[in-house]
């Protein structure tokens, strides 16, 4: 099959022909509608991660499960599925709790290592073995994951549309409603109006908050926030955010979302809360980056920072319901989409992305 491969961060990425192994025990093998191309590969494009090399790439996408692997009664072939770049292991403490975005086995086998479950890959360029990239390698034409990695979803949801939800879509609803679980007629700021800011955007209108200000240094991107239900908008590219929203609302927000992962937009999300107010880091920054905020401040405003990985989402039971809000039209996805490009035009894909010009380019196979 073809699949992009990433070598390292001064190799452009290379479609290749690439061989997928059978899915074993627990697995299931799908064929890909659509992936989305997200600021985590860019990171590991650029070299920010450590990601383990070579590997396929891609973690958002959807498509149709063609074969079953031994044991596998959850899924059927010809089911529609959305894939999981979290994929619960179901034995770990924190799966048992139900904080399965917490997965760890995911942290310390599947993602850092590139392998599924048993510690092993599917993937092989001319018997050279190939990592996964966090359980999905979405970049390809077909995947082996585990099934807990692939979501069933309605069959009437447009499968080149919902690929969004894996990653962006949960990622910044799910910091709303599950992370932060943010309150009706709270006060809410968003730092960063792409493809995860929006979700977040949307997901606090879902959650009925009263002010929703969208902050980005390009216009057009907190204009588009406006559609997603923010009720205002900061230009951060002529003068400090934080100066801005207090100009807003004097007593500052209850709650502070970090869509992008920059020191400077974690350290303006914390300054921008008021007295009880959250500061969510949802925007993941290049390892080893720092950020820093007067612990006594946040301590007598009984304030709290907040970590979001993948929106805290359970993916079983959290992306079939994304599913269903946007097919209820309760959620915006199309919007989302800035285009489509054929797999060959994966590294023009993530150039696009890097320019800051697109939210989310899908690769068809």
């Amino acid at each position: 099959m073809k699949a992009v491969v990433f070598r390292d961060p001064e190799t452009r990425v290379e479609v290749a022909d690439v061989t997928l192994a059978a899915p074993k025990a627990g697995e299931v093998r799908v064929k890909i509608a659509a992936a989305g191309v997200c600021h985590s590969d860019l990171h590991v494009k650029r070299g920010e991660w450590e990601a383990p090399a070579p590997m396929v790439m891609g973690h958002e996408g959807s498509g149709v499960v063609t074969e079953l692997g031994e044991g596998v009664t959850s899924l059927a072939v010809g089911d529609h599925v959305v894939l999981s770049w979290v994929p619960p292991c179901g034995e770990c403490r924190y799966c048992l709790q139900g904080h399965e975005a917490r997965c760890q086995k995911v942290a310390t086998v599947v993602a850092p290592q590139g392998v599924l479950f048993d510690g092993t890959s599917r993937l092989a360029l001319n018997e050279e073995p190939i990592h996964h990239y966090l359980g999905v390698s979405s970049f390809a034409e077909e995947v082996v994951v585990p099934a807990s990695g692939a979501i069933k979803v309605r069959d009437d949801a447009p499968l080149d549309v919902i690929a969004v939800v894996g990653c962006a879509v949960a990622t910044g609803v799910g910091a709303v409603l599950n992370t932060a679980a943010v309150e009706p007629g709270a006060t809410v700021a968003v730092i960063g109006c792409g493809g995860v800011g929006l979700n977040v955007v949307q997901g606090a209108k879902l959650a009925g908050a009263e002010r929703i200000i969208a902050i980005d240094i390009v216009p057009e991107k907190t204009a588009m926030a406006l559609q997603f239900g923010a009720t205002d908008r900061i230009d951060s590219s002529e003068r400090d955010a934080v100066e801005q929203l207090f100009e807003l609302i004097p007593d500052g927000v209850d709650y502070a979302f970090d869509a992008i992962g920059r020191t400077i937009t974690t350290e303006q999300a914390i300054q921008m809360l008021g007295l009880g107010g959250a500061a969510v880091i949802v925007g993941l920054p290049p390892t080893g980056a720092r950020a820093s905020f007067e612990p006594l401040v946040l301590a007598e405003a009984d304030q709290r920072i907040l970590g979001s990985n993948y929106g805290s989402v359970r993916p079983s039971i959290d992306i079939p319901a994304l599913v269903d809000r946007y097919m209820d039209g309760q959620l915006k996805l199309d919007p989302l989409i800035s285009g489509r490009r054929p797999l060959d035009e994966a590294a023009e894909a993530l150039d696009d992305l890097e320019a800051g010009g697109v939210l989310r380019t899908l690769l068809i196979p």
